[in-house]
């Protein structure tokens, strides 16, 4: 190598040219709270989270809340679990996989719709939190 590539070499190395930390591979993580649909919603909407595989080593079934809150960090409703008899995503034991939450609109006394605005979805697993900003309009 001549004198003349030496000092391109060290700033390209100094720049970061060269296999990028971000190419090395990432475990998968253990929880993704996936955007709702539809979003804009109104009134109604689909909350999608997946559980990884990684949280059930051992057959352990990790404890999972789901709440909704409103921008004044009021929370508002607790979305009912897809395909199970109705159960409120509050305490539940989840097995690992694909999961999706339904929210109808209501209120915590399920009595009156929600009001256009932003809402945040905050799902709790084993204590650690994973937010999510949806928007109501009509």
């Amino acid at each position: 190598m001549t004198g003349s590539h030496w000092p391109g070499m060290v700033l390209a190395l100094l720049a970061g040219f060269g296999t990028p930390a971000s190419a090395q591979e990432r475990p998968p993580p253990a929880v993704e709270l996936r955007e709702n649909y539809p979003n804009p919603f109104f009134p109604v909407t689909t909350i999608p989270f997946v559980l990884n595989p990684d949280l059930c080593d051992g057959g352990q079934q990790p404890l999972v809340s789901l709440k909704i809150y409103n921008v004044l960090v009021q929370m508002v409703a607790v979305p009912i679990l897809l395909n199970s008899n109705g159960e409120r995503v509050d305490g539940l034991r989840l097995r690992c996989g694909a999961h999706e939450a339904y929210w109808d609109g209501r209120v915590m006394n399920g009595t009156r719709e929600l009001t256009p605005g932003i809402y945040y979805a905050q799902l709790t697993v084993e204590g650690v939190r994973y937010t999510l900003k949806m928007i109501a309009r009509r």
